[in-house]
């Protein structure tokens, strides 16, 4: 059974290992969790049989106007199995009554979120590659 948190109580480190798959500097664990702590909110989704963290969102937000989450994974093996629209869902709601709620998605995600009443903008970004892994020197 999949459980959805919003805290981190019972949450280790090893719980968070093989997210970011793809990635070519993906932050190691340490650093996800360090994330999830700074974020204004997160959800989690657990595996009550393993224990382990398969899912997860974040968002920044300034409570006020507006929110953007900028992650949200499911570890491959639970793919395809609703955990990533419910995150979304849960998350959306959430902050339903702000004016804005934005993410940045890939193409081939675009439908995911125009299922979940996202609709499709122009946005401008910076993205520091080189600092990807969120590490002060090289991928720690």
């Amino acid at each position: 059974m999949i459980r959805y948190i919003d805290s981190l109580e019972g949450v280790s480190v090893p719980m968070l290992a093989g997210f970011f798959v793809g990635w070519p500097k993906p932050p190691v664990a340490e650093t996800h969790l360090k994330i999830l702590r700074q974020s204004d909110y997160f959800l989690l989704a657990v595996d009550d049989e393993s224990s382990k963290v398969v899912g997860f969102i974040n968002a920044i937000s300034d409570r006020i106007m507006s929110a953007y989450i900028p992650l949200l994974e499911v570890l491959p093996e639970y793919k395809n199995q609703g955990i990533g629209s419910e995150l979304a869902r849960r998350m959306i709601d959430h902050y339903r009554e702000l004016y804005m709620i934005d993410l940045t998605c890939n193409k081939e995600t675009q439908p995911f979120y125009e299922r979940l009443g996202m609709q499709k903008m122009t946005m401008m970004m910076i993205r520091n590659f080189d600092r990807q892994a969120c590490a002060s020197g090289e991928n720690e």
